[in-house]
């Protein structure tokens, strides 16, 4: 005991000999530490405490872990600031201090539970079912809704912390008051960053796109991967990526397959002589897309599209429930069917001819040919 009271004499004493600005440092440091640490054991407790089933529980505890490690310091900071004497001038740079902490904390928690509650809600649509064109609808717009609301709370609470500053607020004064050629240089500045917020926010309320729709951008097929606050990622179908921006769904034109449905119709070609028989053709392509299991059942259809002089042009129409499924259809038809055409009717396939007559006949055989007795085509 004496020695704990000998301990103590000592750093009173050293204390008091020290600068001014060393016993409150101290206390500020203590307080602190000490609130890191209770908050370390008081989270520690709770993890414990909430059941391994309670999912939601877990991960909003897990979330607020560092926004409440930073209200456990601004906590000890407004418990020791007011009960300490510190040198001239400390006490308004710690309450300088102080308030840009407690904006960070009010602006991360607006972010913490905007992103939270955001997440419950996609969790209940699911995108990995055939039909989840509701689903796509709702997440694409919770995404970039949730993006959005993130970059703006993020600019605000920057703001707010720079407002904090004198000099800040005089520049700000000046540039409001000047309104002038600084201020036309910071719109042109942040013009793109502007353009494609304003345009995500278009995006989540008309959506001209949303997740795994099926686009095709600058000529290039593609599933629509991603969509954040100021780009989009498209996954092209021999899986590159291509970054476009927010703002190039809503001032250029692009093809969108799945709008309203992943349903499409899917054309074949097939380029044969005039001696094929449409008919039974017709009733092949009928047998082979009811075979199919990536058919819908809803359209089947064959057409003469076209003549040239040597062969005619015969279109297939077969409808699939997505694209992908479109094109593997149609690539099964139309090679099926062209084995089909080998086998009973190879007559059909394109083929150029040539007519002799008979005294052409006979010129192979070294008689004389008189002149417009052959004729070729």
């Amino acid at each position: 005991m004496e020695t704990l009271n000998r301990l103590g004499e000592e750093i009173n004493l050293r204390l008091d000999a020290a600068p001014n600005f060393v016993a409150p440092l101290l206390a500020v440091l203590a307080a602190c530490i000490a609130a890191l640490f209770l908050h370390w054991l008081a989270y520690r407790a709770l993890n414990r405490a909430i059941a391994q089933e309670n999912a939601t529980g877990r991960s909003l505890l897990r979330r607020a872990r560092r926004p409440s490690r930073l209200a456990a310091v601004i906590a000890a900071l407004a418990w020791v600031l007011p009960n300490i004497r510190m040198p001239y001038g400390w006490q308004d740079k710690f309450g300088h201090l102080f308030l840009i902490l407690l904006i960070i904390l009010v602006g991360w928690t607006l972010i913490l539970l905007t992103n939270h509650f955001s997440e419950r809600a996609v969790r209940r649509h699911r995108l990995d079912v055939e039909d989840n064109l509701s689903a796509r609808k709702f997440v694409t717009q919770a995404r970039v809704l949730r993006r959005t609301t993130t970059i703006i709370l993020g600019i605000f609470t920057a703001a707010g912390v720079l407002l904090t500053f004198e000099s800040v607020q005089k520049y700000g004064a000046g540039l409001f008051a000047s309104a002038g050629a600084a201020g036309l240089v910071l719109g042109l500045a942040a013009r793109p960053v502007l353009t494609n917020l304003i345009a995500g926010l278009q995006i989540a309320i008309t959506q001209p796109i949303r997740l795994e729709d099926v686009v095709i951008v600058e000529e290039e097929w593609g599933w629509i991967e991603e969509i954040f606050a100021t780009y989009v990622v498209v996954r092209l179908w021999d899986w590159r990526r291509m970054v476009v921006p927010l703002s190039y769904f809503i001032e250029k034109p692009f093809q969108n397959w799945t709008r309203e449905s992943a349903s499409i119709i899917g054309a074949v070609f097939w380029y044969l002589d005039y001696t094929v028989p449409i008919d039974k053709m017709r009733a092949k392509l009928e047998e082979l897309a009811q075979a199919s299991d990536l058919w819908d059942g809803n359209v089947v259809n064959l057409q003469v599209s076209e003549t040239e002089k040597d062969s005619i042009a015969v279109r297939g129409l077969v409808s699939a429930r997505t694209s992908p499924q479109a094109w593997d259809l149609r690539c099964e038809i139309r090679e099926k069917m062209i084995t089909w055409l080998q086998k009973e009717h190879p007559e059909a396939l394109p083929r150029l001819r040539a007519e002799l007559g008979r005294n052409v006949a006979e010129a192979a055989e070294g008689a004389p040919v008189s002149e417009g007795d052959g004729r070729a085509r």
